[in-house]
């Protein structure tokens, strides 16, 4: 497996948008979903990368710059097919990773609060994030679990 700058027209990327936005409007309430679409990760302050298994796409994730010592993970997604792999802790790593090296010393997140998101909060946990108030643009929502860590 290998990570790589995400083609944002390819469709195997837009297929797992896709996937990523029905399993979202399934889990939460429409007011929660705070996926960005494909306009959203297209914009100059968000970089994205894929995570591949030779030609299939396993996962994505992506940063999205908030100022310049604070930045948000966006668009994490494992593809169907690859959950409880390994995707989501590799393409954590490289993000956190990549944060880092981009000068960032904060490193944030929203996911969501309810049970079907204790997987990604339990992953989240692992990788030293905890629970923070709203940040950014966010709002308190009871639906949603906001996350940091600082990056040394």
């Amino acid at each position: 497996m290998h990570i790589e700058p995400a083609n944002l027209d390819g469709t195997a990327f837009v297929a797992l948008m896709e996937e990523h936005r029905d399993t979202m409007r399934a889990a939460s309430p429409l007011e929660s979903q705070h996926a960005l679409d494909l306009d959203g990760l297209r914009q100059p302050d968000v970089r994205v990368w894929v995570l591949r298994d030779g030609d299939a796409l396993a996962g994505c994730g992506a940063l999205q710059h908030i100022d310049e010592a604070h930045a948000e993970i966006k668009a994490m997604r494992t593809a169907l097919g690859y959950q409880r792999r390994g995707v989501a802790k590799a393409m954590l790593a490289f993000l956190v990773g990549e944060a880092k090296q981009r000068g960032y010393t904060r490193l944030s997140l929203e996911t969501g609060a309810t049970d079907y998101f204790i997987p990604a909060r339990t992953l989240y946990a692992a990788a030293g994030f905890e629970p923070c108030g709203p940040f950014a643009d966010y709002e308190d929502d009871p639906n949603s679990a906001y996350l940091t860590r600082t990056l040394d």
